[in-house]
C-alpha cells in the first residue's frame, strides 16, 4: 500500500485498483479560441494544470495505474445536446457552431481532442460523455470495476465544475477519492479554492486533497 499526505486525512491506495483520472483536458477547454474562451473564460488559469498534470501522467503510467481520460462533448447532428445546454451563457459562439479549432465540442473535431501533452497511449480508455459528470450516460464505472478499480486520483478541468461533479458521483458510488489541487483548475481562482475546501470539509465528505508532489512522492516510495 501507497500513502498519500493528504488532507483531511491521508489517502492509501494500491497501485493495482487505483486509476488516475483525467478530466476533461481538451483544446476547447484549455486553449484560446475555443469553447471556453467563447463564454468569456481565461483560459490561461487551465492551462497551469496541464504541467503538473503530465508529470502525473507519465509517473502513473510508470507505476503501471490504470489511466482514464474523459472528454465533454456531443454527436455531430447534437441530438444529444439538451436546448437549455445550448443557450446558457450566452457564448458569443454556441455549441455546434464554427470555431477556431473546427466545431464546438463535436466529438471528432480537433478542438474536442485532448491537448498533445496528455493525449491517451494504448491501453488508457478515453469516455465521451455529454455532460458535466463522466459517470452520467457513459460506461465509466463500468471500465473502472472491470479493472478492479476501488480508489481513483482526479486531475483536470475545470475543478468547479466537470471535476467536481464526477468526485461526488463517485462517492456516491462507493470510491475512495483524491483529488490534486495544482492538476485540476477553474476559470476563477476562488471557485478553485473552494471547491477543494468542499472536497475537505466534514472530514473529508467527498475524500481527499493532495498536490501532485505528494501524490508523485508517493509512488516514489
Amino acid at each position: 500500500m501507497a500513502k498519500v499526505d493528504a488532507e483531511p486525512y491521508p489517502f492509501e491506495f494500491s497501485i493495482d485498483h487505483t486509476a488516475l483520472v483525467m478530466i476533461d483536458f481538451q483544446r476547447d477547454f484549455v486553449y484560446p479560441g475555443g469553447f471556453g474562451e467563447s463564454l468569456g473564460n481565461d483560459t490561461s488559469l487551465l492551462l497551469k494544470a496541464v504541467g503538473p498534470a503530465q508529470k502525473v501522467l507519465m509517473a502513473a503510467r510508470e507505476a503501471g495505474m490504470f489511466v482514464i481520460h474523459t472528454r465533454e462533448g456531443h454527436r455531430e447532428d447534437l441530438s444529444d445536446l439538451p436546448d437549455a445546454k445550448l443557450h446558457r451563457g450566452n457564448p458569443s459562439l454556441h455549441i455546434g457552431e464554427e470555431g477556431a479549432m473546427g466545431r464546438l465540442l463535436v466529438r471528432g473535431s480537433y478542438g474536442h481532442d485532448i491537448v498533445d501533452e496528455l493525449y491517451p497511449i494504448a491501453g488508457e480508455p478515453v469516455v465521451d460523455k455529454p455532460g458535466k459528470g463522466a459517470f452520467y450516460a457513459t460506461d465509466l464505472d463500468l471500465l473502472l470495476r472491470r479493472n478492479g478499480i476501488t480508489h481513483l486520483v482526479f486531475t483536470g478541468i475545470t475543478t468547479d465544475v466537470c471535476v467536481h461533479t464526477t468526485m461526488r458521483e463517485a462517492n456516491d458510488r462507493g470510491y475512495e477519492c483524491l483529488i490534486l489541487s495544482d492538476c485540476t483548475g477553474a476559470t476563477d481562482p476562488a471557485n478553485h479554492a473552494a471547491a477543494l475546501k468542499m472536497v475537505t470539509m466534514q472530514g473529508g465528505v467527498f475524500g481527499a486533497v493532495a498536490s501532485s508532489a505528494q501524490l508523485l512522492a508517493a509512488l516514489g516510495a
